[in-house]
């Protein structure tokens, strides 16, 4: 059948070993589950990149500044999302100007 020690001493310390093992896997698959369930709620935490983004001015009720595509790389620290139409409006009423790497494409 097994390959397995005949005598009963000889079964019991495997036995324990095998516990003592099943024990330390067991405690690894927790671990790799809090990972992964650490990972899944910070995906899940992490918010979305606008599609839009205008760059606030200093101090309260300052005027924005520029108008950045959501990803982009240049926009400041002091800004917030908005949407298309606010985007356009900024832009269309000289609120704020569109960064050149930012700019919105002439489709939609």
């Amino acid at each position: 059948m097994y390959d397995l020690p005949p005598d009963l001493p000889r079964l019991r310390t495997l036995e324990q070993q095998l516990t003592i093992w099943l024990g330390h896997i067991r405690k690894a698959i927790a671990a790799a589950e809090q990972r992964e369930a650490e990972q899944q709620r910070g995906a899940e935490r992490r918010s979305a990149v606008p599609d839009w983004i205008v760059e606030l001015g200093i101090g309260q009720g300052a005027p924005s500044i520029e108008v950045h595509a959501g990803g982009c790389h240049a926009a400041g620290k002091r800004r917030r999302a908005i949407d298309r139409d606010q985007a356009r409006r900024l832009i269309a009423d000289g609120s704020g100007r569109a960064r050149t790497v930012s700019r919105m494409s002439s489709s939609g």
